[in-house]
């Protein structure tokens, strides 16, 4: 295991090699994210109550939040290093990550087929339409869903939208998946049967994949380990300090 500060060479228990390397804070009003976290090739549960940071740490990890200092490093490669030294500051955009990111709701365009909505982030990299829409076919036949193309969120079931939503996310193969309660909005016999299908799209991706939930179901059968933001308990105005190891 080479120091903290390279990330290239780093090893969880002289195995996989680590995918991110996360260590520094950020503050937003009066909380503070205070990290310290090195993940490999795992499903990561982040847990915690509500305003404690979960999506904080996920926007940070996204590109749509920088550190206030510190240092991020996914695959050996820095995306945000905040530093007194101008010289050494380095910030990566969101669009720029290759980050898969699916919120609790999964906000599909209406007015496009299912089809259309998983094509739609490869066409506004440049890719044209033609070339978009059979990448998207052969993603969500892949993914079990292709008799869904042609079908527009209104016609879809709740968790036949998530899965759209979903395949959307991962259709570019990223190199960091971040899902923000994706099962929340389903009932119990969507979110079973959605949870088993994610489990599977997930494994067979390589890298990290985090999953903010409060499901403890969620954490026992979807994800191979959990992270629990913990917060000292304060008074008064000071600073909320959320500890992430």
């Amino acid at each position: 295991m080479r120091c903290r500060a390279c990330g290239h060479a780093w090893k969880l228990d002289g195995e996989a090699l680590v995918s991110v390397v996360l260590q520094g804070s950020v503050r937003q009003g009066r909380l503070m994210l205070d990290i310290d976290i090195a993940i490999g090739n795992e499903i990561v549960a982040i847990s915690g109550v509500n305003g404690i940071g979960k999506t904080t740490f996920l926007r940070l990890l996204a590109g749509l939040l920088p550190l206030d200092s510190g240092i991020l490093q996914v695959n050996g490669n820095v995306l945000d290093s905040a530093s007194d030294n101008a010289d050494r500051q380095i910030f990566v955009p969101a669009h720029l990550r290759n980050v898969g990111m699916v919120f609790q709701d999964n906000v599909l365009l209406p007015f496009l087929s299912a089809l259309d909505n998983v094509a739609y982030p490869m066409m506004a990299t440049g890719i044209g339409r033609q070339q978009a829409q059979q990448l998207a076919i052969d993603a969500m036949g892949q993914h079990g869903i292709g008799h869904l193309a042609q079908m527009k969120p209104m016609q879809l079931s709740g968790g036949q939208q998530q899965r759209v939503a979903l395949v959307r996310a991962l259709i570019s193969k990223p190199q960091l998946v971040l899902l923000d309660e994706p099962l929340s909005a389903l009932d119990v016999d969507a979110r079973r049967e959605v949870r088993g299908w994610l489990r599977d799209q997930l494994k067979s991706l390589p890298g990290t994949k985090f999953v903010v939930t409060h499901d403890l179901v969620d954490i026992a059968e979807l994800c191979d380990r959990e992270i629990a933001f913990i917060q000292p308990q304060l008074l008064g105005n000071e600073t909320q300090t959320t500890i992430v190891r």
